[in-house]
């Protein structure tokens, strides 16, 4: 009788226990697809529309697909032609699948929603746009930046408005009721939270960097506006590509100019408002979002850290090129007051007693201590290894370690091993101080950081 008490029990503990407990957002699964149809209602912010998500299990068992968390009502949810069972618990949106997957099962999750997302839409003036939280827009995985899939929009807009979305748009269609459906695609796999959209009526100025169109969109200002203001932007595309030995990943890279102080990059444009950006070009101590948005386009979005933890990679390296940038433009002086401030937001969190290393995965007690260690933490780390390197070698191992991982996914390792080949030094105690800190016994840091994944 004891153990059938203990057993029953024990059966109504497991049975309390949730299906989804333990079980983070994008495990067990990689998506390869994202194809949507999407309708945006700009004044009320909200959408509807039809969601395809093409995946393949990546473990044997994989008994359910869970996505992370939104504000959408699934309206319907099919897997493969059947009816699927979805959850919205915790910090996930979970589909109950009717039978476990095998390791390398594909499959196709067919989805219709509608709803108001609770983040990633913002309003500038007559316009919507959307921002970083693109899982509260969609059904995909926020921060599971390895996960690159291919991206593809059809958008359904009013008839004689603008739109602006990931890559380039493929062909526009007459809709019902007076509407016109805009086809996107992203011409390379991105990670899920650099997918977005733009609709409005914009203002539009156009540039060039060598093959490369640069655009500009506002619906906040008119096109000589857009000229004044990002009138450096060539420039700093021809002083990226010179400093990385890669061009400017895209064919036509587009900056849209809002309201607000909004700096935020997308796979193929950024999102940029005017309070962000210095009143008049040539101010070296406003003049930063321009830069690090754009920058962003190699690192962060064409080479992509793998996981949060090493998200320092993405932020640090584009707040570095920020300053240096600012030193080809300006010169030495401006190239150290930005690390100067990047130095003081560091120390204000030292002096609270917060400092980690760079590849820290714990809980941050605010964005601002993030950004202190992940963002200007980071930056300092880069401007000790030029140091330490000298200009030859450091630049030589930063065009090594962009072009060796370009259109992939990175670990932190693999930012040690191309600045090692280029200076044919070894690193390991300078990593161990900055990026890996308690972590000294060489076969246990390697262990930490892992092996790095293979380019996508």
């Amino acid at each position: 009788m004891r153990s059938f008490l203990i057993a029953t029990g024990l059966a109504a503990v497991l049975a309390a226990v949730p299906a989804w407990a333990g079980i983070a957002p994008g495990d067990g699964f990689d998506v390869t697809r994202y194809r949507l149809a999407l309708t945006p209602d700009i004044q009320n912010a909200t959408v509807a529309g039809r969601e395809i998500i093409t995946l393949r299990a990546t473990r044997d068992g994989v008994r359910q697909l869970r996505f992370s968390a939104n504000a959408l009502s699934i309206d319907a949810a099919r897997l493969n032609g059947n009816s699927v069972t979805v959850t919205a618990q915790g910090d996930g949106l979970s589909f109950d699948l009717p039978a476990p997957l095998r390791a390398g099962h594909k499959v196709r999750l067919d989805l219709s929603y509608h709803g108001k997302p609770a983040r990633g839409f913002a309003r500038s003036g007559s316009a919507l746009y959307t921002s970083y939280f693109a899982c509260d827009w969609m059904v995909c995985v926020q921060n599971a930046f390895g996960d690159k899939a291919v991206f593809a929009l059809a958008l359904r807009i009013n008839a004689g408005m603008d739109a602006l979305s990931v890559g380039k748009r493929i062909s526009r269609r007459a809709g019902p009721d007076g509407s016109e459906i805009q086809d996107w695609r992203a011409p390379r796999p991105y990670s899920s939270y650099l997918y977005g959209f733009a609709v409005g009526h914009f203002a539009h100025a156009e540039d060039h960097a060598g093959s490369a169109r640069l655009s500009a969109l506002s619906d906040v200002a008119d096109a000589a506006e857009l000229q004044r203001r990002f009138a450096e932007t060539g420039e700093m595309v021809r002083f990226l590509e010179a400093k990385t030995g890669v061009a400017l990943p895209v064919t036509r890279y587009t900056q849209l100019l809002v309201k607000g102080d909004e700096a935020q990059e997308a796979a193929t444009y950024s999102v940029l408002g005017k309070d962000a950006l210095p009143t008049t070009p040539g101010g070296p101590a406003d003049d930063w979002a321009i830069i690090h948005e754009l920058t962003h386009q190699w690192w962060g979005n064409l080479v992509t850290c793998a996981t949060l933890r090493d998200f320092w990679l993405n932020e640090g390296i584009t707040t570095f090129m920020t300053a240096a940038w600012k030193e080809h433009r300006y010169g030495r002086a401006a190239y150290d007051a930005e690390l100067d401030v990047a130095r003081a937001r560091l120390d204000k969190a030292r002096a609270k007693g917060f400092d980690k290393p760079l590849i820290w995965d714990g809980q941050y007690p605010s964005l601002g201590l993030r950004r202190a260690v992940q963002y200007s933490k980071g930056a300092l780390f880069m401007d000790e290894l030029r140091r330490t390197l000298g200009e030859q070698a450091f630049w030589a191992g930063l065009r090594r370690y962009t072009r060796t991982h370009a259109g992939g996914t990175v670990t932190s390792i693999d930012l040690e091993r191309a600045m090692e080949t280029a200076s044919s030094r070894d690193l390991r105690t300078l990593f161990a101080q900055w990026v890996f800190a308690e972590v000294s016994n060489p076969a246990k840091r390697f262990s930490a950081r892992g092996a790095s994944p293979n380019p996508q």
